[in-house]
């Protein structure tokens, strides 16, 4: 079976994972698991997560690390770090949201692809930031194993992530997605009802 391991730390953003991870789980083939540097974290929304694995369990084998945005991205923990840039260096799959984005930036995890964030001005203050012309003003960007969104960007995080593992083909993707975006009555007048 395929892990999938969402790496969310104190205040992280309820919204940003759930389309993501609700889709992985329901699949026969995908299990998701939580990290993060405590036991339990507390999301903005206030729900109260009891994490699987503190960072240093997380398995080398598991499919994807997903890392969800939030108030405290601005923490030092080289686990972390080497954890992303290993991932990132081996062609394993990696996803970043809003402050998560802003961590790899400081750390100099974007180096080597295109990419986006929450806002290119946040990193002017980051010494390791070097490819400023690699970031591009879009919703979500997907350049080899790593998928860069901005914190309102949860559909569009998720369709791109979606395709990056191959999930399923591009359009069922973009069609499942689709009902999201525009809402059961539009989705039924452009597919039909998909619940028949």
């Amino acid at each position: 079976m395929k892990q999938a391991v969402f790496v969310m730390l104190d205040e992280y953003a309820d919204w940003e994972g759930a389309y993501l991870s609700s889709t992985l789980n329901q699949a026969p083939s995908w299990e998701v698991k939580t990290a993060s540097i405590k036991q339990e974290v507390v999301s903005i929304g206030g729900f109260k997560t009891t994490v699987d694995y503190q960072l240093e369990q997380i398995p080398a084998n598991c499919e994807l690390l997903i890392l969800i945005g939030g108030n405290s991205w601005q923490i030092k923990n080289s686990v972390l770090k080497q954890l992303i840039q290993d991932r990132l260096t081996n062609n394993k799959f990696v996803g970043a949201i809003c402050g998560a984005v802003d961590y790899l930036a400081k750390n100099g995890l974007l180096t080597n692809f295109k990419h986006t964030g929450n806002a290119q001005y946040l990193w002017k203050d980051f010494d390791q930031y070097q490819n400023k012309s690699d970031f591009l003003e879009e919703q979500t960007v997907r350049d080899h194993n790593l998928v860069t969104a901005n914190g309102t960007a949860p559909l569009e995080f998720t369709k791109q992530v979606l395709k990056m593992i191959k999930f399923k083909n591009s359009e069922q993707i973009d069609k499942d997605i689709y009902l999201y975006e525009f809402g059961f009555y539009q989705y039924c007048k452009e597919y039909g009802n998909p619940f028949y």
